[in-house]
């Protein structure tokens, strides 16, 4: 017997196979461009991790394989289904956002139901929604606009605001980073806040299907 609907042959996929391989793609990726960033900017003879030329090299292919990847991403999301869960429904969205934050910060301790389950409609619960529309369509682009001007020097400007144009592309890219790493650990740690332990883990590998909504 089958004890997680969710995972059903019927209804509709919210995770669907390309979205998953881009998914752990994309972590690997931002995983291995966290390390040899932070080898670049903190190797040393006392701290010694990833030689400095390797570092290099390798965060510019994972850099360019995240971009490519990210291409991807946003045009089967912009052009196919999964774009409709980026859609907030600004009606009461304020309260919608207050209510999670409080499961976030109490329900979830009393082992309270989630206050906005998983629907065909929208995968996302409204906080979900609004981080990752600023993430996937603000922070992520900015990182990777920021990476190529320093991959090509030739695309950052001179100069902005009367400071080097490469220094101040060199700082926001290092501060996009630490942002996205920061979104990423609580990404983790809010991945293990599903109905159980493992189980948003195993929608991101086996997938999920919810029955679709009659209109």
């Amino acid at each position: 017997m089958n004890t997680h609907p969710s995972f059903s042959s019927g209804g509709i996929e919210l995770y669907p196979l390309w979205l998953r391989i881009w998914h752990w793609c994309n972590a690997l990726s931002f995983l291995m461009l966290i390390l040899t960033g932070v080898s670049l900017h903190f190797a040393g003879a006392a701290i010694p991790l990833i030689p400095f030329n390797t570092a290099r090299i390798l965060h510019n292919i994972f850099g360019i394989f995240m971009t490519l990847a990210y291409l991807v991403y946003a045009l089967a999301t912009v052009l196919g289904r999964n774009g409709i869960h980026y859609r907030p429904q600004w009606r009461g969205l304020l309260g919608r956002l207050l209510c999670q934050a409080k499961f976030y910060g109490v329900g979830i301790f009393r082992d309270e139901p989630h206050p906005f389950p998983s629907t065909a409609r929208c995968k996302f619960n409204p906080l979900q929604q609004i981080t990752y529309l600023g993430v996937m369509f603000a922070g992520v682009p900015l990182l990777i606009v920021s990476g190529l001007m320093f991959f090509w020097p030739e695309l950052a400007p001179a100069q902005f605001l009367g400071m080097d144009g490469l220094w101040v592309v060199a700082v926001s890219h290092y501060l996009f980073g630490l942002l996205l790493t920061a979104f990423m650990l609580g990404h983790l740690y809010l991945a293990t806040a599903g109905e159980t332990l493992s189980g948003e883990f195993r929608k991101m590998i086996f997938g999920a299907r919810v029955e679709e909504e009659k209109q």
